[in-house]
């Protein structure tokens, strides 16, 4: 004589919940990308469309400030500076350091940077700015 089980257990789940959390995330994302500048001051233009990573960011003002990953430091110290974050990081093949100057900046300051990074031996991005 068979007995049969009265109840079984469904394996399932609903899916309508983890929709409307998915959903609460890119608007979440959506906009607070918006609000996400990296300085304060107006960027190069440009009509690249390449999105690198960055681990490092240089920014330099007009007036010569420089700040390291949003540390003001001296123009001096900052090869030093940008040595001991490279050499504590563990893939230095995919370090890059952006330069995010601002618009009106002696080249001279940038090409500064990025003979360090050459020196570094680690890849230089500039920040820009799309074109309207």
């Amino acid at each position: 004589m068979g007995l049969k089980k009265r109840s079984k257990v469904s394996a399932e789940f609903s899916m309508s919940s983890l929709t409307d959390i998915i959903f609460l995330l890119l608007i979440f994302f959506m906009l607070t990308s918006n609000m996400v500048r990296i300085q304060p001051f107006e960027l190069p233009k440009s009509d690249s469309k390449t999105v690198a990573p960055t681990n490092l960011m240089v920014s330099i003002e007009r007036d010569g400030k420089h700040t390291l990953n949003g540390t003001e430091i001296s123009a001096r110290a900052l090869e030093r500076a940008l040595t001991q974050e490279v050499s504590g990081m563990d893939n230095r093949d995919n370090v890059a350091v952006t330069i995010v100057a601002e618009v009106g900046t002696p080249f001279d300051d940038v090409v500064e940077v990025m003979n360090m990074a050459a020196r570094l031996r680690i890849k230089a991005i500039l920040a820009t700015e799309p074109k309207s």
